[in-house]
């Protein structure tokens, strides 16, 4: 195995992370202008290739404006109110101080350690064991522990899960999934809107052949964005894992510990309320359930490499 200083693995992720962020918009823009174009070459009797590229060109700047427009806006939602929308997909809520100080202890003391901000702590009523860290900015960087993993693990477990998430937050981890989620989430809204026109065009009128032609471009071209998007995003997320591995770690100087606590969790972090396959996705543990040839797709996918290997690693330091 070949082995890489934490320090080069997180600059190395940050390249791809921004090269991930520059890359969604880019897709997003050339599916655009595609459907442009492809748009007036439908519209055109003759199949006027010519004409169709001057008309998409000129219809794609108003449309670039459009679109730079609603991204920007839908980016503002996703950066103050992500971790709102994340705790109510999750019915996450605030930790209290009072009812928890073991937890804010170990959280505090692992932040003045590696001198970074305290984040807040939230937990969700669960008896699964599960954690994920959430937020873009150090205002809403949040740890969110289940009731199970606060209860069922001990210290020095429960501290290298909390290492793992601080990692996370260390490393960008967090703000780069969510802003890659705000990406998804745009394509998969185009897909179903695009969807919807579709099946009630169908059921109002057959007769006009061009339009529903053209609404069968821009579903296909939303999905083909779509599923390249996750694609992308999947391609950096399990290197990840282990990297907030090693940097908890490296914060809590004990590999066995969040080995250990790796274990107990593995098999027993399925919440009883069904996540979102984005959200799922934030958690220490996410281990999507086999369906044939989705969970082929899963494992080609997976955000998570699997546990036993991650458990592996941890017990070679």
């Amino acid at each position: 195995m070949k082995y890489i200083g934490i320090a080069t693995q997180q600059r190395r992720n940050n390249v791809k992370s921004l090269m991930l962020l520059l890359f969604f918009p880019l897709l997003l823009f050339a599916l655009m202008y595609i459907g442009c174009f492809v748009f007036f070459l439908l519209l055109s009797d003759d199949y006027d290739y010519y004409n169709s590229f001057l008309q998409a060109n000129n219809s794609f700047i108003e449309l670039y404006l459009w679109g730079a427009a609603i991204l920007s806006v839908w980016f503002v939602i996703a950066y103050f109110m992500n971790v709102r929308i994340i705790d109510k997909a999750t019915g996450a809520h605030t930790l209290d101080r009072k009812e928890n100080k073991r937890v804010y202890n170990l959280v505090e003391n692992l932040c003045i350690s590696c001198g970074m901000s305290m984040p807040k702590i939230h937990i969700i009523e669960d008896p699964a064991l599960n954690a994920f860290a959430s937020g873009v900015s150090s205002k809403s960087y949040t740890i969110t522990l289940t009731r199970g993993i606060i209860d069922k693990l001990d210290d020095k477990e429960l501290e290298g899960v909390v290492a793992h998430e601080l990692t996370h937050i260390r490393n960008n981890d967090v703000r780069v999934l969510i802003i890659s989620i705000v990406f998804v989430g745009v394509f998969g809204m185009l897909a179903e809107l695009s969807w919807r026109l579709l099946f009630s065009g169908r059921r109002s009128s057959g007769k006009d052949n061009k339009n529903g032609g053209i609404v069968i471009l821009v579903l296909v071209l939303a999905v083909v964005g779509y599923i390249v998007s996750i694609l992308m995003r999947f391609a950096i997320s399990r290197n990840r894992e282990y990297m907030a591995d090693a940097g908890a770690v490296t914060l809590t100087k004990d590999s066995m510990a969040l080995a250990s606590a790796l274990r107990r969790i593995s098999g027993n972090s399925t919440l009883r309320k069904e996540q979102s396959e984005s959200v799922a996705r934030l958690f220490i543990e996410h281990n999507p359930p086999e369906r044939g040839l989705k969970a082929m797709f899963d494992s080609l996918c997976a955000t998570h490499p699997p546990i036993e290997k991650r458990i592996a690693v941890l017990e070679q330091f």
